[in-house]
């Protein structure tokens, strides 16, 4: 298979150069299978599991007997804190535990892998050659998205983005934090579920170079 080329960027939105991307990492597969596996897993991760009820035992009081056993006419009751009573235990209700699941490391990579490849074939895969603002305001940032001409929704604000960066400063955290709709991380972090997640992706040349060497098995 012959190699892809795709333009390079500058945050201006010119294209100054182009780049090859490498055919073992950016082959055109898409592994549904084991995309649904990866996020099923990651999905899975982020439950913290923490819902709690106390049954009869757990609730307090309930000590005595509240009436005797026979003679009153009433049904025989044994705890105020009966389930059937207000205030009393939960039968079979939540208790604490872990929804996390293991997932093998080859796995993940090959889903990383199809969701790269899935942004690729649908053209929302953008590369440009570095990312860096001359100061701190969330302005600058939204000039540097549209000139991407990443996409709007109809309310004005831009469509889910994910950039992905091989280094990550102070001012850039401070610029970029203030838009919802954009997400950052670093090349080395990213998954598939944050890929498939968003609506355009935006590398720059040396992130791109980061996962290369990540998701070659």
């Amino acid at each position: 298979m012959e190699p892809m080329s795709l333009p390079i960027y500058n945050t201006e939105g010119r294209e100054v150069q182009t780049i090859k991307l490498d055919p073992e990492v950016f082959d055109g597969k898409i592994n549904s299978a084991v995309i649904y596996q990866t996020v099923k897993v990651y999905l899975a991760n982020q439950r913290k599991g923490l819902a709690s009820t106390k049954t009869r035992g757990e609730v307090s009081g309930g000590g005595r007997k509240p009436w005797r056993q026979k003679g009153t006419g009433r049904a025989r009751v044994g705890s105020i804190r009966s389930p059937l009573w207000r205030h009393g235990g939960v039968v079979f209700g939540p208790h604490p535990r872990d929804f996390s699941l293991k997932i093998p490391k080859r796995i993940r990579i090959l889903a990383l892998k199809s969701a790269l490849n899935a942004k690729l074939k649908e053209n929302n895969f953008i590369v440009i050659d570095d990312f860096k603002l001359a100061s701190n305001k969330t302005k600058e940032a939204v000039k540097f998205l549209s000139h991407l001409k990443i996409e709007k929704k109809k309310n004005g604000a831009f469509k889910k983005t994910l950039l992905l960066l091989d280094k990550i400063d102070k001012n850039l955290k401070l610029a970029l934090r203030n838009i919802d709709s954009l997400k950052i991380n670093l090349a080395k972090d990213t998954h598939a579920y944050e890929v498939l997640n968003c609506h355009k992706l935006i590398l720059t040349k040396e992130a791109l170079n980061q996962l290369n060497k990540r998701l070659k098995l």
